[in-house]
């Protein structure tokens, strides 16, 4: 209920918590074990590999560089920094200069300009936009979507509107159709009863749904009697209405 009233501004700042939009990435890594933490830590390791594989010219070197540079020049454009646009061959610098001894005094005081004044507050931008921050641990939001009040949130436990399933947490593992423990949302996701019937009269043709294993097939004008939750998916779907 709490969500149910914010408006766009609000909606906006739920974006740039995901994002980390103004983040400061020293003060994060100093205080106090979070998230964000644990995520600038990845990023850390993350940005350290690709400019060591761009120094060393390794396979991946030009994918890293391009990469990089992508993220300084999205860093660039934010209205939370006012960096510059940082060239190509600066980021070599930095992946020249960053070797392990420096790496090491960094790693125990990150308030250190271990690669100088203005290339530490680059390596920063890199960790800050590193996809492992960013996407691979934050989640990527649609903010056009998520900032428009006439958007539903979808809560972990509300109901969505369209069929009468639940909003339902798993575990990414559960996402392979084809293993064992694979997530079925037919099942998992029912709220309503199965017990409790309702007859419903179908005003679509060729309606086919599935819930819970209950299969129903009808045209428009068949009367059937289905469970709670098949009723409820029915009608939200527009493909039938309650009758007594």
């Amino acid at each position: 209920p709490s969500l149910l009233h914010i408006d766009s501004n609000a909606r906006r700042q739920l974006v740039n918590h995901i994002r980390g939009e103004g983040i400061s990435v020293q003060t994060t890594l100093s205080g106090p074990n979070s998230g964000w933490q644990d995520r600038i830590k990845h990023g850390m390791s993350s940005v350290t590999h690709k400019l060591r594989v761009i120094d060393e010219k390794g396979p991946d070197h030009k994918l890293y560089l391009d990469e990089l540079e992508l993220v300084l020049e999205k860093s660039a454009k934010s209205p939370t920094t006012s960096g510059k646009k940082v060239s190509r061959n600066k980021i070599k610098e930095i992946a020249e200069l960053a070797d392990d001894e420096r790496l090491g005094r960094l790693n125990r005081d990150n308030k250190l300009r271990v690669f100088g004044e203005k290339n530490t507050a680059i390596f920063w931008n890199m960790v800050k936009g590193d996809s492992s921050v960013v996407l691979g641990s934050a989640g990527e939001t649609d903010e056009a979507v998520t900032v428009d009040v006439k958007r539903v949130i979808r809560w972990i436990g509300s109901l969505h509107g369209k069929c009468g399933l639940r909003v339902t947490e798993m575990p990414l593992e559960r996402l392979n159709p084809e293993s064992s423990n694979s997530f079925n949302p037919l099942e998992e996701s029912i709220v309503f009863s199965s017990d409790k019937k309702f007859n419903i009269l179908l005003n679509k043709d060729d309606v086919t749904a599935e819930l819970a294993g209950i299969r129903v097939e009808g045209n428009s004008g068949d009367r059937l009697e289905v469970t709670e939750s098949l009723a409820t998916f029915l009608v939200l779907k527009g493909w039938g209405s309650i009758v007594n």
